[in-house]
């Protein structure tokens, strides 16, 4: 009889696949925009450390600086015990000018503050930063899901709007005791919830952004516009309804308590243009600034300003060419009129177009098409560039941003 063959004990055997690369990659995929996000933003940090150390300038202090105090001082003692100390852009006081402050961001850090009590882990300041750095990663996450949303996008392309996002002109404020997180996390999530045709998330959102920031408005015009077309068109029944009955919830309690509170219908933009000088001009006043900031060559921050105003015009118009969502951009141009069509603090005028994010969206989807080697030197040239103009307005510009 034959004998049987032994087995080959040299043989190789069968290789298992290696269920950690997988596993490795969704954690990347799930772990990305927060990583990249809170990686550009910590460059701007390191910077403002930098040139606050140059000046003598603590750096807590220029973190929560300006608009900061406010929202401090109203976390702290209410509407009606904020710090006498605290004054309009005129040096004057009255007991109506912190209403011109939205209470969204005060009042969710007074609320984390009093969790554990006065002297417990999270003080005023404490829990301001946490409130700040959490809605911020919200925002990114959310800008990260609208990237990939849109037509012609992806999840690269939603990456790289993130990182742009966070290396924005003034995205000091996004490290700051500033609202802007809050309320771009807000903004965001509702335009996801437009472009993804969910209703309820973009009524919610914007009903809660209504509490945060008056730009609240230009979020309420796209929001509203969408609901009015999907209702037109009738492709759903209630649910854009009830989205249009939820969006203006917010803006409109605060804006109609706050005029209970000083006895005139329009009294809210009535502080504005009292305390702060800020009111619809039609952007006469920004055209004069950008014309004087150009000839006379009183700040690099001023000239820094203008080019921020000509950059999101052109970004705008390039939106419209290659056919942008529309509710973007419309939002995109309800942030660009309030902001540019009104007089006030023109130093402002950058920061107050961050939550214009959706202007971006051209530049993501134009680096998503090229090579990786060009899309991290563009973004790390913006990064710097962004770190170094933040640090500079809060450490040796002496003015309100």
């Amino acid at each position: 009889m034959p004998e049987t063959a032994e087995p080959d004990s040299g043989a190789a055997e069968p290789v298992e696949p290696d269920r950690r690369k997988p596993m490795m990659r969704r954690i990347v995929v799930v772990l990305a925009p927060a990583l990249i996000y809170l990686s550009i933003r910590q460059l701007g940090l390191l910077f403002a450390s930098w040139l606050a150390r140059e000046n003598k300038t603590p750096l807590g202090d220029a973190l929560t600086s300006w608009d900061g105090q406010w929202f401090l001082g109203i976390a702290a003692g209410g509407y009606d015990h904020a710090p006498a100390s605290l004054a309009d852009a005129y040096g004057n006081r009255l007991p109506e000018t912190p209403l011109a402050f939205f209470p969204g961001y005060p009042m969710l850090v007074r609320g984390l503050a009093s969790i554990d009590g006065p002297n417990g882990l999270f003080s005023l300041v404490t829990s301001a930063f946490v409130i700040t750095i959490a809605f911020g990663i919200v925002a990114a996450y959310g800008l990260a899901r609208l990237g990939a949303s849109i037509r012609g996008g992806s999840q690269y392309t939603g990456w790289i709007l993130v990182a742009l996002f966070a290396a924005s002109p003034m995205a000091i404020v996004l490290s700051m005791t500033y609202s802007e997180a809050m309320f771009c996390a807000f903004a965001v999530w509702a335009l996801v919830g437009v472009v993804e045709r969910k209703w309820w998330l973009a009524g919610l959102c914007c009903g809660l952004a209504g509490f945060v920031r008056p730009t609240g408005i230009a979020l309420l015009f796209a929001v509203g516009l969408a609901v009015a077309v999907a209702l037109i068109k009738r492709r759903e029944s209630w649910r854009p309804l009830l989205a249009g009955l939820i969006a203006p919830v917010g803006l409109v309690a605060y804006l109609g308590w706050v005029a209970s509170r000083t006895g005139r219908w329009d009294g809210w933009f009535a502080l504005q243009q009292r305390g702060w000088d800020s009111g619809f001009d039609g952007g006469a006043a920004t055209w004069k600034f950008s014309i004087e900031a150009l000839t006379t060559g009183r700040s690099v921050l001023e000239v820094a300003t203008v080019g921020v105003i000509v950059s999101a015009l052109v970004l705008l118009l390039i939106g419209f060419r290659m056919r942008l969502e529309w509710p973007l951009l419309a939002y995109a141009i309800g942030v660009l009129v309030m902001d540019l069509g009104a007089n006030g603090l023109m130093n402002s005028k950058a920061r107050l177009l961050l939550p214009a994010f959706t202007l971006l969206i051209p530049i993501a989807v134009a680096l998503a098409k090229r090579r990786p080697t060009t899309v991290l030197g563009v973004l790390a040239a913006a990064a710097v560039t962004s770190a170094w103009i933040g640090a500079y307005a809060i450490t040796s510009w002496g003015y309100a941003i």
